[in-house]
C-alpha cells in the first residue's frame, strides 16, 4: 500500500484499536510503532506527508469513544448526561470528529503531496 491507501490503513488501525480497548494513548503507540517500519516504504518521506500520518494516526484514535474509554464516563457523569444519551451524542461525535481528521488529511494529501 501507497500513496492516500497508507493513509487510510493507518487510520483504521488506530480506529480499531482505540474502539476495541478503549485508551487512545495505547492506540497511539501501538498504531505508530506497527506502521513505523513501513512508512519509507509507502513513500513517506517528506515532512509533509509525515505530518498528514500523524494525522491520520491521532484522528484514527479519537474515533469511537464509547463505554469501555475512561473519558467516555467522565463526560457522560459530569455534564449529566444519560448513558443512551451519552452513545448518541458523543460517541457519534467522536466518530464525526476523526472521519473529519481522516477527510482532512486526505485532502491535503491529494492537493500537496
Amino acid at each position: 500500500l501507497a500513496g492516500a491507501g497508507f493513509l487510510l490503513l493507518t487510520f483504521l488501525v488506530a480506529a480499531l484499536l482505540k474502539t476495541a480497548q478503549g485508551s487512545s494513548t495505547s492506540a497511539l503507540v501501538i498504531t505508530s510503532s506497527m506502521m513505523a517500519p513501513l512508512v519509507e516504504t509507502a513513500g513517506y518521506t517528506s515532512p509533509l506527508s509525515l505530518a498528514l500520518l500523524v494525522m491520520a494516526v491521532g484522528g484514527g484514535a479519537m474515533t469511537v469513544s464509547h463505554a469501555n474509554d475512561s473519558y467516555f464516563w467522565v463526560v457522560s457523569q459530569f455534564s449529566g448526561l444519560s448513558l443512551r444519551d451519552a452513545y448518541r451524542g458523543f460517541s457519534l461525535m467522536t466518530l464525526i470528529q476523526g472521519l473529519t481528521v481522516l477527510a482532512l488529511s486526505l485532502l491535503v494529501y491529494v492537493i500537496a503531496v
